[in-house]
């Protein structure tokens, strides 16, 4: 039997290949790079001078948070790392392990380094670990008992310790472009010695399912290989999907894609590309995600990004949401999709957004102030000797239905916290702001206030 990474007889008795790999072992393992040189799609990480390509050549494993999308080649890079001088190899996923697993790699990992081997650690979904169980990890990562490589699907930022991230070198993989799926295909024709029974529009399908995962895609290549005999075929894209359950699109609804996502439609509602905020929509819908969370969003955005220069906007947003809790889907999507359109190409203002913000300010800044007396009722005779209700104007007596008088705190300067754009509605607005402002300012020069 040899090591972990080498050719000879696994422990069981089954035979392995070169690399260790078992020879009845699913494709993807069977394929898996025995170098840096075969790690497809992340140019960035292995090209001249790249941080892994560094690591090689120094032969100083640091320890590295992976991160990026499944089947982007994570598992693979930490296993040729560990190739990397005299490492004891770890490796477990944080799914179906705990503290105890973690103290019974340590102890090991103490007694090895007493003994002048060097320990790495790779957790698979470390994301999945708690605070606490992370926390486990610094003491032993900062005294080089282990080296840590952690593999995870989540923006690290959000999902680990600050503490433990900082003494991690974070290592972000990239979805396989079709370049190197391609690549992948062409080596497993040659490991398989016969070619895919695909046309040349399937193949491309077949690429395209993947969506930049080398696993699924290897996997998808197995059921083929497995349900169409050698010399059967060509498969047609039709074939091909009805031999294969369409991929779900990738979207998790409680992670980084459902936060991603809904921050590419907002923005592309944003920029008024209705094409775009259609397809966004539709990938979250494909992916599963909730159609009333996608609702709430395009009622905040008509308020948001729309406002006043399209009011009638917020009224379909909500008409949009009341459909489909009436209807449900997939009756129900339609009305999102017509939200969806009418929020991209309604004219754009946050004035309100902004004048919100403004306002919340001015109101922390004045909250000791009391309100002008003449706005204040005077129910009770006291109140009208402490002058209240004094000097008011009923508005519809005036010629002009319009006053003029003020109504902030005596002692607070006026703010023009609204501030409307030249864009739809608001253009209207803007104009009678315009026209109060002016009344005001005369009714001051009247009453002798300037």
């Amino acid at each position: 039997m040899t090591d972990l990474f080498g050719a000879g007889t696994h422990g069981d008795g089954q035979r392995t290949d070169d690399a260790g790999r078992l020879a009845g072992a699913p494709l993807a393992e069977r394929l898996r790079p025995r170098s840096l040189d075969e790690v497809l799609g992340q140019p960035h990480l292995t090209g001249p001078g790249a941080p892994l390509r560094r690591i090689m050549e120094t032969g100083h494993v640091p320890s590295l948070v992976l991160w990026g999308p499944p089947g982007t080649g994570k598992t693979t890079i930490a296993r040729l790392l560990a190739q990397l001088g005299d490492f004891r190899f770890h490796q477990l996923s944080a799914i179906v392990s705990g503290v105890k697993d973690l103290k019974s790699i340590f102890e090991q990992a103490r007694a090895d380094r007493m003994a002048g081997r060097r320990t790495l650690l790779f957790v698979d979904e470390i994301h999945r670990f708690n605070r606490a169980q992370q926390d486990a990890f610094l003491p032993v990562v900062e005294d080089g008992t282990i080296v840590l490589i952690g593999a995870t699907t989540e923006n690290p930022s959000f999902e680990l310790n600050a503490a433990l991230l900082s003494r991690m070198q974070v290592l972000t993989l990239e979805p396989l472009d079709e370049a190197a799926l391609g690549e992948l295909l062409a080596r497993v024709e040659e490991k398989l010695a016969r070619p895919l029974p695909l046309d040349d529009a399937a193949r491309a399908a077949l690429v395209e399912m993947a969506a930049g995962d080398a696993r699924y895609l290897l996997n998808m290549v197995e059921t083929v290989h497995e349900q169409v005999g050698e010399g059967e075929g060509p498969l047609d894209p039709s074939a091909l999907a009805a031999l294969i359950a369409r991929r779900a699109a990738i979207h998790d609804k409680d992670r980084d894609q459902h936060y991603n996502l809904i921050s590419v439609f907002h923005k592309a509602l944003r920029g008024s590309d209705v094409d775009a905020a259609l397809y966004w929509l539709a990938r979250m819908l494909e992916g599963g995600e909730d159609p009333l969370y996608i609702g709430r969003r395009m009622i905040r955005f008509a308020s948001e990004d729309v406002g006043l220069a399209h009011p009638e906007a917020l009224v379909q947003a909500l008409a949009a949401v009341e459909a489909y809790e009436r209807l449900g889907s997939p009756e129900g999507d339609l009305a999102l999709f017509q939200a969806a359109a009418h929020l991209a190409t309604a004219p754009k203002s946050n004035a309100v957004y902004r004048a919100e913000k403004a306002a919340r300010d001015l109101a922390r800044r004045t909250a000791r102030h009391a309100p002008p007396k003449h706005a204040l009722n005077a129910p009770t005779r006291l109140m009208k000797e402490q002058g209240y209700g004094r000097g008011y104007v009923y508005d519809h007596d005036t010629p002009e239905g319009f006053a003029g008088l003020n109504y902030f705190p005596p002692d607070v300067a006026r703010e023009a916290l609204y501030a409307p754009v030249e864009r739809g509605f608001e253009r209207e607005i803007a104009r009678r702001l315009a026209w109060w402002a002016k009344r005001r300012a005369d009714r001051r020069a009247e009453n002798g206030d300037d």
